[in-house]
């Protein structure tokens, strides 16, 4: 048989990466331990937490325990859920994301033929950032991931629509096709 500290410790380990209740009957299979003799440790590490004026507590259930927070931190985990996610976009990110709204529906083969080099990670992160979402996909051999802005891109860009986006200067825009030609050749000439 395990020692009570040891058999605490792979408890309070199990029930914290679980998160959710974990039955007593999956925890004495784990530990080789009767349900009886967990109770009783169980029992005992809820009063320790108790005592000790810990953040966490172990509640018990009918044929479960799970690890919670204490209630009373409840006011303290809102306050932290409730503030506002900061998110950073890089260069390249908002590079990619100025593709996409202004070429959406875009596939990443498409961002990638613009910009001349991978764009999986900066799409991801602008997925994950809710700024950009599948659309669909596209009605070609290998039916591509299709890409556009939400509305949360319309929100933190203030604009009603993708239509209110600023217009892309022609005489700039050939500019900067004749100035990425000359890097194209001076590449291919090196």
């Amino acid at each position: 048989m395990v020692n009570i500290k040891k058999l605490q410790g792979i408890i309070e380990s199990i029930l914290f990466t679980m998160g959710d209740s974990v039955e007593l009957s999956k925890l004495s299979a784990v530990t080789q331990c009767d349900e009886d003799t967990l109770r009783q440790v169980i029992g005992q590490m809820a009063l320790s937490y108790q005592n000790e004026e810990r953040g966490i507590q172990i509640t018990i259930l009918e044929n479960a325990v799970q690890l919670c927070s204490k209630s009373e931190n409840y006011e303290y985990l809102v306050q932290l859920a409730k503030q506002p996610k900061k998110y950073v976009l890089t260069e390249v990110m908002l590079e990619v994301l100025s593709i996409v709204a202004y070429k959406q529906p875009v596939t990443r083969l498409e961002v990638e033929k613009i910009r001349g080099v991978k764009s999986d990670h900066a799409i991801s992160k602008l997925v994950e950032y809710e700024l950009v979402c599948e659309l669909g996909r596209m009605e070609v051999a290998g039916r591509p991931l299709l890409f556009g802005t939400t509305e949360e891109f319309l929100r933190r860009f203030n604009v009603a629509s993708v239509q209110e986006l600023p217009s892309i200067n022609q005489d700039r825009m050939a500019d900067f096709q004749a100035e990425a030609e000359d890097e194209a050749q001076l590449t291919l000439n090196i």
